[in-house]
């Protein structure tokens, strides 16, 4: 990652939190919010609550649209503040698990593929490939007539926005699932 420095990173921070903790871990975890958001190319967090998903751990997404802002945060005097805080008031068990990624990869991960785990690049854009063109095709098939009267770059940016919103939060979740054991092998 450090070879890419302008590549967006999205950080994902899984931690177990004591029993009879979580308001308080979930309290804290709103104040570091507060804080993250206000660094520069902060890009938004999604906090996944303990489930059977998660493994019954709290999971940080967080991200960045650069490594360099991600590591500004990442070495900053605030962001450890509130680690030694979590640390003295022993919110947590276990180690905290941590893992990166850029670019494309963030399309391909799961809460239960290991941290150090990466796709291979080749299977990695061959299925983006497959399911871009898929839903660009069902997309143009089902509002092609409608969008036609559109000038052609607010048709395109429709096109984009709901080709991104239906990859990332639909599509691609169930696509990497279903090819986990051919994507990581």
């Amino acid at each position: 990652m450090n070879d890419m420095p302008d590549t967006a990173v999205t950080v994902s921070i899984a931690r177990k939190v004591r029993k009879g903790a979580e308001k308080q871990y979930e309290d804290w975890l709103h104040r570091i919010t507060e804080v993250a958001v206000d660094f520069p190319g902060h890009q938004g967090v999604h906090i996944l609550k303990p489930s059977e998903k998660t493994g019954g751990e709290y999971v940080l997404i967080v991200g960045f649209n650069s490594y360099a802002h991600q590591k500004m945060w990442e070495e900053s005097e605030q962001r450890q503040q509130f680690i030694d805080e979590l640390d003295k008031k022993n919110l947590i068990e276990g180690d905290t698990k941590i893992k990166k990624v850029s670019g494309l990869e963030f399309w391909f991960t799961l809460p239960e593929i290991p941290s150090n785990a990466v796709p291979n690049q080749h299977k990695m854009a061959l299925v983006l490939m497959v399911v871009v063109f898929s839903l660009l095709s069902l997309i143009n098939l089902l509002l092609g007539t409608s969008l036609s009267a559109l000038p052609a770059p607010l048709k395109l940016a429709i096109m984009v926005i709901g080709q991104v919103l239906l990859m990332t939060y639909l599509v691609m979740p169930v696509v990497t699932r279903l090819l986990k054991n051919w994507l990581y092998r």
